[in-house]
């Protein structure tokens, strides 16, 4: 007799939920895939693709999207890739029950200051949960490429369930229990990332952009300490390894709306005319803000927030930057 199957479903038709989708739904009979937009829950279950955030990728057939959300009652495990800003809205749209949630999503809540764990434990804090996050490019997994990230789980127990449903040929997750440290690699190398689209964009060459990766570790490094991140956590897959992918690819959203902005676009107008959410956009300021509060200095941060608000330009903010004082490398 076949062994019962594990209950598995996607929350969020974006590029890396889509991505997602294709690489978990090997060996299901079905897993499902939540879209708010009709026009993509059609086109995932008629034509087998997601012609407006993923195209050219086609899907496996048994991936079925809904708009329903009650239609994951039964799901045993939940993997929540909706933008950082619509976590809290679609934790309490779910059905009330006690799936595993994974989260995908990058980033600090705006109103809360919140990491997304945090925002979690506030809504449902019964359900077992983990982080997925490393460097990722969304084509590059739905084409089944090589690719390794970080899986943090609240406890040993988890991941050894987790880790055979997640673990696929070309899809390898290391574990980790410090679910602070791989949050806040994801959400501050998105920050980071505009940053060296910028250094880009305004053509000041791979040396400025190896010193904005290399000091913007450090700053990563100052303000998650301040949240209870490791430093080997940070060092690992889904800080520094993240970071590097990120900061060097207009595959990245991030890095291509920094560059805009260092070809002297605006930010309003970047921002309006993506049909794709660049996380790191919304985490900066709120970054900025929680930075500022516990005393971290983070003059990379700084600066992409001066660009996001239109206050300055690139070569005034790379003036600013290399005219600070001159201070050990360890600060």
């Amino acid at each position: 007799m076949r062994e019962k199957q594990s209950r598995i479903g996607v929350v969020g038709a974006g590029a890396w939920g889509t991505a997602l989708a294709q690489v978990l739904s090997e060996g299901q009979d079905e897993l499902l895939l939540w879209a708010r937009e009709t026009d993509v829950v059609a086109q995932i279950n008629d034509t087998h693709e997601n012609q407006a955030f993923l195209p050219g990728y086609p899907l496996r057939k048994n991936i079925r999207a809904t708009q329903n959300m009650d239609a994951f009652a039964l799901c045993e495990t939940l993997l929540i890739v909706t933008p950082a800003q619509h976590l809290r809205t679609t934790l309490k749209a779910l059905p009330d029950n006690n799936a595993t949630l994974i989260l995908c999503s990058k980033g600090i809540e705006e109103a809360t200051q919140q990491l997304m764990s945090e925002v979690v434990r506030d809504i449902r804090p019964d359900n077992p949960l983990a982080v997925l996050s490393g460097p990722t490019f969304a084509h590059e997994v739905a084409q089944g490429l090589p690719t390794a990230l970080t899986l943090a789980c609240d406890s040993e127990e988890l991941w050894d369930r987790l880790n055979p449903l997640i673990s696929k040929p070309s899809f390898r997750p290391y574990y980790s229990d410090d679910i602070a440290g791989a949050e806040i690699g994801g959400a501050v190398k998105n920050v980071l990332a505009i940053g060296c689209g910028v250094v880009e964009g305004a053509g000041l060459g791979q040396n400025a952009r190896a010193s904005i990766i290399s000091r913007g570790f450090a700053e990563m490094l100052r303000y998650g300490a301040t949240r209870g991140a490791r430093t080997e956590t940070l060092s690992g897959l889904c800080g520094l390894g993240d970071l590097v992918l990120t900061c060097s690819s207009t595959s990245s959203r991030n890095f291509s709306l920094g560059k805009g902005l260092g070809e002297g676009q605006s930010a309003k107008n970047l921002l309006t005319n993506r049909a794709t959410v660049a996380e790191g956009a919304a985490t900066a300021p709120v970054l900025q803000r929680d930075a500022k509060a516990r005393a971290i200095d983070m003059p990379i941060v700084d600066a992409v927030c001066a660009l996001l608000a239109g206050q300055t330009d690139s070569q005034s903010i790379v003036a600013q930057l290399m005219g600070r004082p001159l201070v050990s490398e360890r600060r």
